[in-house]
């Protein structure tokens, strides 16, 4: 493998379809980390994963996988990720057994032990077919069969969703053990933010198809804060500096994007740490600029 900087970087990526527009969408990933893909449903977190991973064919921009171009290395790349998905992507015929069996013939890197020891870990039966196997269950064969043929990057797409707060701290300790190694990466798309909160180092942040932040979570979590005030002090913000602002029926509360010149301008106002997930609220409704 050639050495590279990012695991992922996306230059100016746009996939147009009838009503929905992935417009001109630019992130990296740097080798080494986690970064957390946030967005409502419907925002084209899928799609970016999609063309990513050259099952969407983008209209334009440039996608480079660990230094290499995600369609004329295709093969190269492949054999070097693996993604995970919201549905389980293998026959429910099949067992756990049948996809060591499988995949020992196409990844040449593939551990057949390794793979066993995290169908263990998990609890996962070998023999079950998998139409009996639980939404859970999928999800941990699925990271089992990905993290088992030497993965560099791994990317996930809606990978916790509808599991059990137990079963996805158990999978975000492994992503965790997973990047003890500096050259694994991941991309993890979500709109559960708690759990990018607690993993992720970057996050990357779209919305009907545009990107609205990308950066390191702890930069971004530090420079945004929710101002809370009364009605006549609302009044008195210059509504070019929020975000967007949630009216109550005592006040108002504000997020601002740039925390420190907000403090100097409004030095009199509290200002709150905020979470992805306030973020994530507060520019949803930018457009509307107030609301309840």
């Amino acid at each position: 493998m050639n050495d590279y900087e990012n695991a992922i970087e996306i230059n100016g990526l746009t996939k147009r379809y009838d009503g929905f527009t992935l417009d001109n969408i630019s992130f990296n990933v740097p080798k080494g980390s986690i970064m957390g893909f946030i967005g409502q449903n419907g925002a084209g977190k899928s799609t970016t994963i999609n063309a990513v991973l050259n099952i969407v064919k983008a209209d334009e921009g440039e996608i480079k996988v660990m230094g290499l171009d995600h369609i004329r290395d295709e093969n190269e790349i492949k054999r070097n990720i693996a993604a995970v998905f919201d549905e389980l992507p293998f026959p429910e015929q099949l067992n756990a057994n049948d996809i060591n069996m499988i995949f020992r013939d196409i990844f040449e890197n593939w551990d057949s032990g390794t793979y066993f020891d995290y169908l263990d870990r998990f609890a996962l039966p070998r023999k079950k077919k998998f139409a009996k196997f639980s939404k859970g269950m999928k999800m941990k064969l699925q990271i089992a069969s990905a993290l088992s043929h030497g993965a560099k990057v791994l990317i996930m797409d809606e990978a916790t969703t509808g599991l059990d707060p137990v079963v996805r701290n158990e999978i975000l300790d492994i992503f965790m053990e997973y990047l003890q190694d500096e050259n694994n990466s991941i991309l993890m798309s979500s709109h559960i933010t708690s759990d990018l909160e607690k993993i992720a180092d970057s996050v990357t942040f779209i919305d009907k198809g545009k990107l609205l932040i990308t950066g390191y979570k702890d930069d971004i979590l530090d420079s945004h804060a929710v101002i809370k005030c009364s009605k006549s002090d609302y009044a008195e913000i210059d509504k070019a500096d929020l975000v967007s602002a949630r009216l109550t029926d005592f006040g108002a509360e504000v997020m601002v994007a740039d925390r420190s010149a907000a403090a100097k301008k409004y030095s009199g106002l509290t200002m709150d740490r905020t979470t992805l997930e306030e973020i994530m609220l507060y520019y949803v409704s930018r457009d509307k600029k107030e609301w309840r």
